[in-house]
C-alpha cells in the first residue's frame, strides 16, 4: 500500500509536534519533514516531494 507524504508547516513548533503525534497513528500518511515558515516550506517541498502540504 502507498502511503501519503506528508509536510507540516506552522510556525509554532507545539502545534506541528501534536499534528506529527496524531499523523503517526495513520498508517496511510509518513511524515517527510516539518518547516517553521514558508520559505522553509518552500525549499522542503522542492526537496522532498511530498503529496500532501499542511
Amino acid at each position: 500500500m502507498d502511503r501519503w507524504r506528508l509536510l507540516l508547516v506552522d510556525d509554532h513548533a507545539l502545534f506541528r509536534e501534536g499534528l506529527a503525534g496524531l499523523f503517526a497513528y495513520q498508517d496511510d500518511f509518513v511524515l517527510v519533514g516539518e518547516a517553521g515558515d514558508a520559505a522553509g516550506a518552500l525549499s522542503q517541498t522542492a526537496a522532498l516531494q511530498p503529496d500532501i502540504v499542511l
